[in-house]
């Protein structure tokens, strides 16, 4: 698989998705956009980039908040929220304006935001474990796919005594009675102090996924540059 070679091949996450629509999606996007919860979310946050993007603002919420940890995050890894909405337009999709569409959004547009709050990275483990965690409020085939495609290709590919297949399926567990990060209010959430954010949400540390980068720090393999460490 291409995407499995090239993590950043946004696009094709896009297609993906695509290719293998989640049933659950549109019962989960009318029960939350339907309610008067969704209304007061669409009222005060109809498009979260230009509150994920605004650094400035981040950087002066509290020492040890959500904002905080998001902003350093992003700019570490060079990512803005409006970087993945332009990566989402330049495939051409329609645009409704309906509910679903903003629902969509909101799951699109957080998805940096749960790498924050998980303690996942963005090496390609983090990403895989990522998406199984999602998959615990957002079940879909492709988080599935992508996610344990991913973790086997690692496992095949790279020397390692690291517990991959451990982390994946301790993300996979772990966020299966984790709610939904887009049902909440983003804004409150960024201002809240990181630890009592996870309480929370019953986000736990993942114990395998460091695991496994401490031992790839003994073996000295690069996390972020597995391919090389199996060439």
């Amino acid at each position: 698989m291409a995407l499995v070679r090239n993590k950043e091949d946004t696009a094709r996450v896009f297609h993906i998705y695509d290719a293998l629509p989640s049933r659950h999606f549109w019962p989960h996007a009318h029960k939350l956009a339907l309610s008067e919860h969704g209304q007061s979310l669409r009222e005060r946050e109809p498009f979260l980039p230009p509150v994920l993007d605004d650094h400035e603002a981040l950087r002066n919420l509290p020492k040890g908040s959500v904002g905080q940890a998001y902003c350093h995050f992003m700019e570490e890894e060079g990512l803005t929220a409006s970087g993945l909405v332009q990566a989402a337009e330049e495939m051409g999709r329609p645009k409704y304006g309906d509910l679903i569409e903003w629902y969509g959004w909101r799951q699109r547009d957080t998805h940096d935001l749960l790498h924050v709050l998980t303690g996942y990275g963005r090496d390609a483990l983090g990403e895989a474990c990522n998406l199984l965690f999602t998959h615990g409020h957002a079940p879909s085939h492709a988080h599935l796919l992508l996610g344990y495609s991913a973790a086997i290709n690692i496992r095949r590919k790279v020397k390692t005594r690291a517990p991959v297949l451990k982390a994946v399926r301790e993300a996979h567990r772990s966020g299966a009675s984790v709610p939904a990060p887009a049902s909440f209010h983003i804004g409150d959430l960024l201002r809240m102090n990181i630890d009592e954010a996870r309480q929370m949400l019953g986000i736990e540390r993942p114990h395998a996924y460091h695991a496994c980068h401490e031992v790839w720090q003994d073996e000295r393999i690069d996390p972020y540059d597995l391919l090389a460490a199996a060439a």
